[in-house]
């Protein structure tokens, strides 16, 4: 299928992609009081706002994602989402689901449609209101998954799943945890600093009933006074012990991402800014109580399918749900854990990790890094995915110098 993505249907491209500041879960956070609809209603909003090029009813799909789909995140908010964002009442709209992945696969799904010749244009993106809507709030896991033993029970709990990575890992250490998620947050910091990180996002408007109206415009969840020392001095929650923290995982958060995505042909034709270029994509299923491991296959199912090489890859946006998976997948790959390739402006250790809204996160730094590196034509989003799974694309650069030659 990846392969047709580039060779046997219409190339497909990244036009643009926006998000809200990313905000901590919780009664202290700024979405604390804020719906998760509305948080995605303004990125469509917004993405609308910055094409004017692109006529409302050119959107054939709207394909939004939620891990959990109830209450203000619940019925069908793709749809919903899209009529509340204005779009016209014949631009249809749906949800999608596969937890931390979903707007990942928002993307692949509605690009597929795109290189098939269902669609000309979508809207792709994923929304997460963890104060809200804890992760599994609502759920009921059928008891052959512990009873019949088809899982370890660990598998349940994302933070479990990483300290038996460390197991099935041991020379993956705290201490080289602990470093990766330091450097997650400086170079964040640099990032926004240096104007990379801010220009993607859309103010948002909160609301708290003690404190008024107030507008979101930077990312609550960074730490940048973090220091190896404090690191080294937080508890390990999910093992007395243990290697997984606070400050080497991402935090529980609220936010929500959205992209335009379009042939490439169709792009051309409206005047669209052309971000990057769809090249293929995997996913892959692994042990769920080791779901941290997921990207290395589902990497390694996409390079196949579209004959490149790890070598092949110039700029790597790996999630960080948790350092321990990031440091898995480099050692695999024979990569250093500071590789400058890897998560240049940081991750989401540092910026946070609203579960289904990250994929495009990871793809608008990605396109937005293209942008300033011609030199570089491949470039990968992976993460990896609850109840053992990984996600991989790979993106090529419309930049790139060697083009022309």
């Amino acid at each position: 299928m990846s392969r047709s993505l580039r060779h046997g249907g219409r190339a497909v491209v990244f036009v643009d992609g926006v998000r809200t500041p990313f905000g901590k879960a919780g009664p202290a956070g700024i979405y604390a009081e804020t719906r998760a609809d509305d948080l995605v209603v303004r990125v469509i909003r917004e993405l609308l706002r910055r094409n004017p090029a692109l006529p409302a009813d050119r959107v054939d799909e709207v394909a939004i994602a939620a891990t959990t789909q109830i209450g203000d995140q619940g019925l069908t908010i793709g749809r919903t989402a899209a009529l509340l964002a204005g779009l016209p009442k014949s631009v249809p709209g749906y949800a999608i689901d596969r937890m931390c992945a979903g707007a990942m696969t928002a993307v692949t799904t509605t690009a597929s449609g795109i290189a098939f010749g269902a669609y000309d244009v979508a809207i792709a993106g994923g929304v997460e209101h963890m104060g809200r809507h804890p992760m599994g709030e609502g759920v009921d896991p059928n008891p052959r998954i512990i009873s019949e033993k088809l899982v370890d029970p660990s598998a349940l709990v994302m933070g479990s799943t990483a300290e038996n990575l460390h197991d099935r890992f041991p020379h993956l250490t705290k201490e080289r945890c602990d470093a990766f998620a330091l450097a997650s947050q400086q170079k964040y910091a640099k990032a926004v600093a240096n104007g990379q990180i801010g220009p993607e996002l859309v103010t948002m408007a909160t609301r708290s009933a003690e404190h008024g109206w107030g507008v979101a415009t930077a990312d609550e969840p960074p730490r940048p006074n973090t220091t190896l020392d404090g690191l080294a001095s937080l508890k390990t929650p999910f093992r007395p012990h243990g290697h997984v923290t606070a400050g080497n995982a991402a935090g529980l958060n609220d936010g929500a991402t959205g992209c335009l995505l379009a042939a490439e042909d169709v792009a051309r034709e409206l005047g669209l800014d052309v971000g990057m270029r769809l090249v293929g994509y995997g996913f892959a299923g692994v042990e769920p109580e080791v779901m941290g491991i997921g990207p290395v296959p589902s990497t390694e199912k996409a390079l196949a399918r579209t004959g490149l090489s790890i070598e092949d890859i110039g700029l790597f946006e790996l999630n960080e749900a948790f350092a321990v998976q990031v440091l898995a997948f480099l050692d695999h790959f024979g990569i250093a854990d500071g590789d400058e390739r890897v998560n240049p402006w940081g991750g989401a250790i540092a910026v946070g990790h609203p579960l289904a809204s990250s994929g495009v996160r990871l793809m608008t730094q990605l396109s937005r890094q293209f942008a300033e590196r011609p030199d570089v034509r491949y470039g990968l989003t992976a993460m990896c995915v609850g109840l053992g799974m990984g996600a991989s694309v790979i993106w090529e650069n419309p930049n790139w110098e060697g083009a022309a030659k």
